[in-house]
């Protein structure tokens, strides 16, 4: 990412790591976000944390309790402020948004419905396996119990039964929703990774009952295409092509 970060920001890189080298490295198409695309990253371990308060923009957390997500912020920005840098934080969570809270925790239950005990237990013990911090911290939430997946309000861990990863869903009508989405913002959250399932059905539910509550509005020039695809113009060494004339005579 040292690398990266230097080459995408218009830089001549030489560079001798323990895995890496490079010699008069550059990239031959500038990117068209400055100095470089936004790194996203998420990770719960002491590793992780030091990695993404040197190198990212957004730091990702999965979608736990808001008191654990604010202790999260509060240490990266600690750590990212003894490198000299400022961090922006974003959220990984799935969505189960009904038009009353009665339908969207009938569309969580049902999700579940024919999950029986020996699968999440066999699920459960992969997830034991991982070293995967973030993965434990999912884990812990439901403890491998459907008895006890509303684990903060509105906040369901049911997913994170048998799926590794985000584990955890916002349930609730589109107010109850909303007012969750706003509490993770108000802790510093800026950006919401959204997903459901069905994927295609739970997106159109989302647009239609859920962004009507939020504040949200299209950055500008959002989706304008002002840049040339390298596509189809890749070329292996770094000598960009000159557009030339031929002069031609006719006798």
């Amino acid at each position: 990412m040292t690398i990266w970060r230097k080459e995408l920001a218009g830089e001549e890189v030489d560079y001798t790591g323990d895995y890496l080298k490079v010699k008069g490295g550059t990239v031959l198409y500038p990117p068209i976000q400055k100095p470089y695309p936004p790194l996203y990253f998420g990770g719960s371990s002491d590793a992780a944390m030091e990695v993404a308060a040197e190198h990212v923009d957004v730091y990702l957390t999965w979608g736990e309790p808001p008191e654990q997500v604010a202790q999260k912020i509060a240490r990266m920005r600690k750590l990212a402020a003894a490198k000299g840098r400022t961090l922006r934080f974003g959220i990984r969570l799935h969505v189960i948004v009904r038009h009353t809270e009665e339908e969207a925790w009938q569309a969580a239950d049902e999700l579940i419905a024919y999950l029986d005990e020996e699968t999440i237990a066999s699920a459960q013990q992969i997830f034991s396996r991982m070293d995967s911090v973030g993965q434990k911290r999912m884990t812990d939430l439901n403890k491998g119990d459907r008895s006890n997946l509303v684990v903060s309000p509105n906040l369901w861990a049911g997913i994170g039964l048998v799926r590794g990863g985000a584990g955890t869903a916002l349930v609730g009508n589109p107010d109850q929703v909303a007012a969750r989405m706003k509490e993770y913002a108000e802790l510093g959250i800026e950006t919401f990774i959204l997903s459901g399932y069905p994927h295609l059905e739970e997106a159109y539910r989302t647009a239609e009952l859920l962004f009507p509550r939020l504040n949200l509005s299209k950055p500008a020039g959002a989706g304008d295409r002002a840049f040339i695809s390298p596509f189809g113009e890749m070329i292996a060494n770094n000598k960009i092509p000159e557009h030339r004339v031929a002069a031609s005579s006719r006798s």
